[in-house]
């Protein structure tokens, strides 16, 4: 019964974020928006009147967020799985990339900081594309300068 419910929210939540994102989704929001400032005299602009636009908007709102992020979830987990297997698959590609997203901030940041030095690496060879991972990066240089000197 879970199963089916979850895929039954994840159908709906897929289905609803597609259609809101559309150029026709966004023009009936703006008719209502419109249709609400045209009665806006006719309530003289009264504090109910603002209230069912402050309403209306907030729920909408409060309702899309939690859409939207179960989307943007599923989306980002997918493109996970695709680079991991890219990773996994490519000879001479660095296996510690493979799950990054499952690291601390403060291990992003070291692995961060090793990639900025194959940058400037990199940036020594004539041909950016030479390197693939930190290792080979270094192994390179170090072969290089040892023939330079």
């Amino acid at each position: 019964m879970t199963r089916n419910l979850r895929r039954t929210w994840e159908s709906f939540a897929s289905r609803a974020t597609q259609l809101t994102g559309r150029p026709w989704a966004f023009g009936i929001a703006l008719g209502i928006v419109v249709a609400w400032l045209t009665t806006g005299p006719i309530f003289h602009f009264s504090d109910t009147w603002q209230l069912v636009i402050n309403t209306g908007t907030t729920i909408v709102t409060f309702l899309m967020v939690f859409l939207i992020q179960q989307t943007q979830n599923k989306d980002t987990k997918a493109i996970e799985l695709k680079l991991n297997e890219l990773v996994a698959a490519v000879e001479g590609a660095s296996n510690r990339l493979i799950d990054v997203e499952e690291l601390s901030e403060n291990e992003l940041d070291t692995l961060h900081r090793h990639y900025r030095q194959l940058v400037a690496l990199a940036k020594k060879d004539i041909k950016l594309t030479a390197s693939h991972s930190i290792e080979e990066a270094e192994a390179r240089h170090r072969a290089k300068v040892r023939k330079g000197a």
